[in-house]
């Protein structure tokens, strides 16, 4: 066989990187986000912070008592389109308002993990179809779960629903207000944190350390050794003491700066997220996440099987509904068997009425055909006697 002579410049292989590029330019690419936590942590002033733009609404304070009549924690869906040198990324921020808002928070963490659940299942439903165009997916990439800046570690609550998170999506934890603790305290608090997760065997997310470039290597080791990320959300802009306009908050001992990473962690922990392992991130929530469920799933059903449904919790919002309207179905039932009752007496009462009339009339009928009989036979007897 005759060798194969190739040109200097090749036949065009080295090419697939940039129509892949092109490709995934044009397509862009979808992001979903859970920031759970308790309320007053600072969730949206963070996604705000984190988006450069204002992509969640801030709830009114004066409101928030309301809440803790329905006792129930919902999920809250905000989504937008973020554009950066003609890339476009499908942005969905998924909220988790009443999680741990109430004295009883026994089973709040079941909607939060039933949702993620939800959309591992409705993905592969999507999947099994014979046309799979058009296939929408809310699968979370990255749940950022938002610790409340105690001091002391860890509640019962921040584990149990922890454990759940860690292996069903990229958990990543972070403390709230990190400008509300020291220096030492913080670090302290880290270490107290650190040793729960690994007591607990709670699963984080870890991003891939090594890389070919050592550069890339010692930012990744210098992101998670911020683990976990102390963060500091703000979308004011404040003058420093040497008059720079940064991001922070101003006050009289002097100014927290957002993206400083001797105040939080916030440049971390944005690196992480969005301009060095949104692809890592992704792809884990595709290759061990998704995966992990739809094996999960196919050992206990057969294909295109619909999912048991069980209900594990009860929502006392919804139960509250559930008798009100019961109620409200027994009193109209209870009426209108009333009313049946009240038509059948009148309708007894009218049959008993036409049943006399008609015996009356009989009656009459009898009398009329003896008196007719009387009279032909008077009338046959004067016959006779002429």
């Amino acid at each position: 066989m005759a060798p194969v002579t190739v040109s200097s410049s090749g036949i065009g292989v080295a090419h697939l990187p940039n129509q892949r590029h092109k490709i995934v330019t044009n397509r862009g690419s979808k992001f979903t986000v859970m920031v759970c936590g308790e309320s007053g942590v600072g969730k949206t002033t963070f996604v705000n912070t984190l988006f450069t733009t204002s992509i969640k609404d801030y709830k009114n304070p004066a409101k928030r008592h309301e809440k803790q009549l329905d006792r129930t924690v919902e999920i809250e869906i905000t989504k937008a389109e973020l554009e950066e040198q003609m890339f476009k990324v499908k942005l969905s921020v998924i909220d988790t308002p009443g999680f741990g808002d109430y004295v009883n928070n026994y089973d709040s963490w079941l909607p939060v993990i039933e949702f993620i659940d939800d959309q591992h299942e409705n993905y592969m439903r999507q999947e099994q179809q014979p046309s799979r165009r058009g296939i929408i997916d809310m699968r979370v990439h990255v749940c950022l779960y938002f610790i409340r800046p105690n001091g002391h570690g860890l509640k019962p609550l921040d584990i149990e629903i922890m454990k759940r998170l860690g292996s069903r999506v990229n958990l990543i934890p972070v403390i709230a207000k990190a400008d509300t603790l020291t220096p030492k305290d913080l670090a302290q608090f880290k270490r107290k944190i650190l040793e729960v997760i690994e007591a607990q065997r709670i699963r984080v997310y870890s991003c891939p350390i090594e890389s070919d470039d050592e550069d890339v290597t010692k930012r990744n080791m210098d992101i998670m050794s911020a683990m976990p990320f102390s963060i500091i959300g703000s979308t004011q802009t404040v003058r420093t003491p040497d008059n720079r306009e940064v991001l922070g908050r101003q006050y009289s001992w002097g100014c927290a700066e957002v993206e400083n990473e001797q105040h939080c962690d916030f440049k971390k922990l944005r690196n992480l997220l969005v301009r060095s392992h949104m692809l890592d991130l992704i792809s884990t929530t595709e290759e061990i996440h998704y995966e992990n469920y739809r094996q999960q799933q196919m050992a206990t059903r057969k294909f295109g099987e619909p999912k048991q449904v069980v209900k594990k919790y009860e929502n006392p919002k919804h139960r509250e509904k559930e008798d009100d309207l019961r109620k409200v179905f027994t009193e109209q039932v209870k009426g209108e068997e009333n009313r049946f009752r009240q038509w059948e007496q009148q309708l007894i009462q009218e049959r008993d009425r036409l049943n006399k009339d008609l015996e009356a009339q009989h009656a009459q009928i009898k009398a009329l055909e003896s008196d007719l009989e009387q009279l032909y036979h008077q009338q046959g007897r004067g016959t006779l006697r002429r």
